[in-house]
């Protein structure tokens, strides 16, 4: 697959609703909403051609509107309660890009928690996708600061605990078990056919860049957002923006 004759069109997925912190996709941080940090940097991007938002909500349609993202339909109410899995809603606007004549050769999904995520980063994992041959899915990862088989316990109802994956040998610091990485929110690059073929985007081989881990902050509750203010802050105090 040759970049330069890709059409590359990012998807930004933000359903009303919120328990962990409400109104989260268009709370300001420092000064603008936080789904524009999600457009602002697709726009940044070197590849992306055009940026689509779905959401079930007039109000951030509205708001992603205005920060130059395109709202070509309002998501249906039962692709977006609590328990939809958002992977129907990437289906959902597929196919509708399919009814509709917008071609999309590699798709980008850019969640709205992640707004410390640079253009870097969702180069880099386009670029990574497209040399990656025979992979299905690229996702950024972040290397844990926790390891299941050392700080990482299962708990009963007892208050009982045990490593919640066993090593053969045991080991007495973090640093001598095999690395583990989190999983972030800060892109997600795959193509149509994947997402309409599958039922998760583990169903195939996934392959992975590593983000630094301040920029791989995912916007859940409250003090989320805090850390994310911070380090948003720090940034920009450092840029003199």
């Amino acid at each position: 697959m040759l970049l330069e004759k890709s059409i590359i069109n990012a998807w930004i997925f933000a359903r009303g609703g919120s328990k962990g912190l409400p109104g989260k996709n268009i709370k300001p941080l420092c000064g603008k909403p936080l789904i524009a940090y999600s457009i602002d940097v697709a726009r940044k991007s070197k590849y992306i051609s055009d940026i689509f938002v779905s959401t079930d909500c007039d109000d951030i349609a509205r708001v992603a509107q205005e920060y130059g993202a395109k709202v070509p339909f309002i998501r249906p109410v039962e692709l977006a309660g609590d328990k939809s899995p958002e992977y129907l809603s990437w289906k959902h606007a597929l196919e509708f890009s399919v009814n509709n004549g917008i071609r999309t050769d590699i798709l980008v999904v850019l969640p709205t928690t992640s707004p410390l995520r640079t253009a870097a980063d969702v180069d880099g994992c386009i670029d990574h996708f497209v040399a990656s041959k025979g992979s299905d899915v690229a996702i950024a990862v972040s290397k844990s600061n926790h390891h299941p088989s050392f700080n990482m316990v299962f708990r009963d109802e007892n208050g009982h605990v045990e490593l919640a994956l066993p090593m053969e040998q045991k080991i007495a610091r973090r640093q001598d078990a095999i690395s583990v990485y989190n999983i972030t929110t800060a892109v997600y690059v795959t193509t149509p056919n994947y997402v309409l073929s599958t039922n998760s985007y583990f169903d195939g081989n996934v392959t992975s860049i590593v983000i630094p881990e301040e920029n791989a902050v995912d916007i859940d509750t409250q003090m989320d957002f805090m850390l994310a203010e911070l380090l948003l802050k720090k940034r920009l105090h450092e840029n003199n923006l």
